[in-house]
């Protein structure tokens, strides 16, 4: 069911997204009197199509994993007369560059609209208050302490656990000091910290700001008692039932949740004693965890079973709305940083400082698009702004195939005066087909790798 629905959620994000940054291309070149002949949402044999009074095909293709706006070009094939000037290699290079910019502009004008809805209809988060301080560490150099709540890092302001992870992941490369400032929880004067950095989650494959900081996020205390249990792992078996409250394990009383899943990950194989509490009365079953393998090559237990949900303290959680007018500016800045910390991610993992195995294909889309349609409205459309705002970033890198590589030439010919030469497009291309799929294929393999 969770694959059905992946694949129905990377569909509607993909062609959502495609379509729009289509759009762009075609709204444009009609605006500059240039005739469109298709607009194809994906690619191969049509699934539907039509056309319209101005004998343009609007089609839905078989494969959706992209999309295509084919213009009246002279160097396609022949073009009459009297149809010459609405052929896209007779107009002006503006023009061009504005019909090929277009594309990217759409999708990040998707992400502006986006972000503008998420910050009217309001977000609900958690404040970012520490928990624990690992001794020792980069954050209990810096003096940060538990009880403490993040309030900005690199002066950029962080009411969430997301805007934090997402200002330590923009420092990634730093060495010397990162700038955290902190307030008492519920307090109002605020510190500034220096937490000295060398390197910071340089290669590190995944990066884990939090743990690379000794920071441990704070929790409400949750109680062992099981909210959910698989039908066909070991808890079942050992008839456990969503409910019931863990007493014990092996004679030795639980503190919380934490405690249980600890003795279950060190005790793989291992048949265990459970005295549990169940309306009112208290039974003792045995449970034997299955053993599983992890990434890294560890064995711990599994048992196939859920805590109960825990409610946050009112005044942990945080509710951010804007109004109509002031969540105009709010997505500007929004769009804006997720833009640049895009294109810095992709300048990092070129010069070496972020893991190629980062990059992700249509197997992870679909999984992260499905995962966040089941989390709600407000993840599912922060996703589909943040995967905008990559697909125009990545359209607008200098490689020919891509919007970008024809940006390059067209500016290189704004430059000579006559544009670049057929013979050097063709090699360009040739050299940009082969870079995007180079890139395809190592994000499908890291895709497999993470499966």
């Amino acid at each position: 069911m969770d694959a059905l629905q992946n694949v129905l959620a990377v569909i509607v994000v993909l062609g959502l997204l495609i379509t729009f940054h289509e759009f762009g291309h075609f709204w444009v070149a009609r605006r500059c009197g240039i005739k469109v002949l298709r607009f194809s949402v994906g690619f191969g044999k049509p699934l539907w199509s039509r056309r319209d009074r101005h004998g343009t095909e609007f089609a839905i293709a078989a494969i959706p994993l992209g999309g295509y706006v084919k213009m009246l070009d002279e160097r396609e094939g022949p073009v009459a007369p009297e149809e010459q000037h609405r052929a896209f290699n007779r107009k002006s290079v503006w023009q061009r560059i504005a019909v090929v910019a277009a594309g990217p502009i759409a999708n990040l004008l998707l992400a502006l609209v986006a972000y503008w809805a998420l910050f009217v209809y309001g977000t609900s988060t958690v404040a970012p208050v520490i928990g624990d301080v690992a001794a020792d560490s980069p954050a209990a150099r810096g003096g940060l302490q538990s009880g403490q709540e993040i309030v900005s890092v690199q002066g950029e302001s962080t009411p969430s656990w997301n805007d934090v992870n997402l200002q330590l992941i923009a420092a990634i490369g730093a060495s010397g000091e990162l700038s955290v400032t902190t307030r008492d929880h519920q307090g109002s004067a605020t510190r500034t910290h220096r937490v000295p950095v060398n390197q910071w989650l340089v290669r590190q494959d995944p990066p884990r700001p939090m743990s690379s900081l000794g920071i441990t996020p704070w929790r409400p205390t949750v109680p062992a008692t099981l909210g959910q249990v698989l039908d066909d792992g070991p808890a079942a078996s050992a008839g456990l039932r969503a409910g019931d409250h863990i007493v014990s394990v092996g004679g030795r009383e639980l503190a919380d949740w934490s405690a249980f899943v600890t003795v279950v990950r060190d005790h793989a194989g291992q048949p265990l004693t459970v005295e549990i509490e169940r309306d009112g009365e208290r039974k003792t079953l045995n449970l034997t965890p299955e053993p599983r393998e992890t990434e890294d090559g560890q064995t711990i237990g599994y048992v196939g079973a859920a805590s109960a949900a825990v409610t946050w303290p009112a005044e942990y959680r945080r509710e951010i709305r804007y109004g109509p007018l002031a969540a105009i500016g709010q997505s500007f800045s929004k769009t804006a940083e997720m833009t640049w910390l895009t294109a810095d991610s992709i300048r990092k993992m070129i010069v070496g400082w972020i893991s190629p195995s980062n990059l992700s294909g249509p197997i992870t889309i679909a999984r992260i698009a499905g995962d966040s349609a089941r989390s709600g409205v407000e993840t599912f459309v922060g996703f589909l702004a943040y995967l905008s705002i990559s697909l125009g970033v990545l359209n607008l890198l200098p490689i020919p195939v891509l919007d970008g590589g024809h940006l390059v030439y067209y500016l290189i010919e704004l430059v000579r005066g006559k544009p670049v030469s057929e013979t050097a497009q063709a090699m360009g291309l040739r050299v940009g087909v082969a870079l995007v799929g180079c890139l395809m294929a190592m994000a499908l393999y890291f895709d497999l790798m993470r499966l």
